[in-house]
């Protein structure tokens, strides 16, 4: 299971965590980004309700009396639906709330502070923040779910084909091959990759991702153990009420049962640890310089303000002679100057964190490149590009595939390699 280290915690935590290299008690900005993460959990059923069914209902019995009485019996049943649709939030927000509760034990923070305590987190979330909690139970539909499995195959078994072609024999010789994941959301693809035998290594910032994360990867109860209703907030482009109020069950494989499989079958299994940090400043670090085989971005590249940061860093992570293998589209989060923080149906914008320091993801300046572009820069800065995009795959991201509107990417799948000096 996932290991979330920390080099510094909490005053008075017992255990520490989470990896990376701030403490976010340490400093005012970051303690109150902590904070308003998990105010939004908090926050989720009541303004899940507020915002979906109360005003709808209000809006629906501002009808002429006739109409909203006509719509109100069979086959509409409109009032019936938005019961169903608040039955379907309390099934969601079981899950921010254990989210919720797990991420406060591991920063040994009360779910009820006082109003005069300095950690008292309640009522810090803005309404931006609570949209990302929102998105992020959405995601575990896509990185969780059986059926979310035909959007993770467009972006993750190419990596883990590009990792076995240049990397099986060695796997299999017994040698460690460490893997970085950047953006590593909820941690699907590093557990995958660890799942294909390698060491896999996580990063994030987002506090949203982070905790969700650690939940699904370390706490749920079993495969298949807690219900999900992905787009039951959804009343746009249905087909059905049916299709809205669809169910899924996550997670749809249980890593720690998956662990005890591998051990029990020897079968290939790496390991899978967790950095919560910008990637730009935690990896460019002396401590990580040369110290990957592989990096693997897929839908991270476009986070970036200044590209060349992400590139500089990459290049100092990998071992000379290193793979960089990327899966994404260019939706660049800080296009017009601003980072993208709304809740777009289907948009990889949803979950990306925009979380943002003094340094890396928050140096000031920002530029949107084209796909040649990209890998002009790549190449220019140190890299062979082996595999270039070729067959490009439509995917969604967290997409209902039976709604009527569908936004879909066409990823761009390249590899690059580190020059051997």
């Amino acid at each position: 299971m996932a290991e979330f280290e920390n080099r510094s915690a909490h005053e008075g935590a017992e255990e520490q965590t989470w990896a990376g290299d701030f403490d976010p008690f340490s400093e005012e900005g970051e303690r109150q980004s902590l904070f308003a993460a998990l105010d939004s959990f908090r926050q989720y059923r009541r303004t899940a309700h507020q915002w979906t069914t109360h005003r709808r209902r209000q809006a629906f019995y501002a009808l002429p009396s006739a109409h909203w009485q006509m719509l109100s019996e069979p086959p509409f049943s409109i009032l019936d639906t938005l019961n169903q649709v608040d039955d379907a939030i309390d099934t969601n927000a079981e899950i921010a709330d254990a989210i919720l509760a797990l991420s406060l034990e591991s920063f040994g923070l009360e779910a009820d502070p006082e109003k005069g305590d300095p950690h008292n987190w309640h009522d810090t979330a803005t309404t931006s923040d609570v949209n990302k909690a929102s998105s992020t139970i959405r995601q575990f539909f896509r990185d969780w779910s059986a059926e979310g499995r035909a959007e993770r195959a467009v972006c993750y078994d190419p990596v883990l084909r590009d990792l076995d072609t240049e990397f099986q024999a060695r796997r299999d010789a017994g040698e460690e091959i460490r893997v970085l994941v950047p953006g590593a959301g909820l941690g699907r693809l590093v557990f995958e990759v660890c799942l294909a035998g390698y060491a896999a290594e996580g990063n994030e910032i987002s506090y949203h991702q982070l905790f969700a994360s650690s939940w699904i990867l370390n706490h749920t109860a079993g495969p298949a153990a807690h219900a999900l209703h992905p787009f039951a907030l959804k009343f746009s482009n249905l087909h059905s009420r049916a299709q809205q109020l669809r169910k899924v069950m996550i997670p749809d494989v249980h890593p720690g049962l998956a662990m005890a499989k591998a051990a029990e079958t020897q079968a290939p299994f790496g390991s899978m640890s967790m950095t919560a940090a910008d990637f730009v400043v935690h990896y460019m670090e002396p401590s990580n310089r040369e110290s990957f085989d592989a990096v693997a971005s897929v839908f991270f590249i476009d986070t970036a303000p200044n590209l060349i940061r992400y590139i500089e860093t990459v290049y100092h992570c990998l071992k000379p002679g290193g793979l960089w293998i990327n899966v994404g589209p260019l939706l660049w989060h800080f296009e017009d100057g601003h980072p993208r923080t709304d809740e777009g149906e289907g948009t990889g914008s949803e979950t990306k964190s925009t979380d943002q320091g003094s340094f890396g993801i928050g140096e000031p300046g920002n530029v949107e490149l084209s796909e040649d572009e990209v890998l002009c820069l790549v190449e220019r800065m140190g890299f062979s590009i082996e595999v270039r995009p070729s067959d490009r795959q439509p995917c969604g991201y967290i997409q209902d595939p039976e709604s009527m509107f569908q936004n879909l990417y066409q990823p761009s799948h390249w590899v690059a390699r580190k020059a051997v000096q």
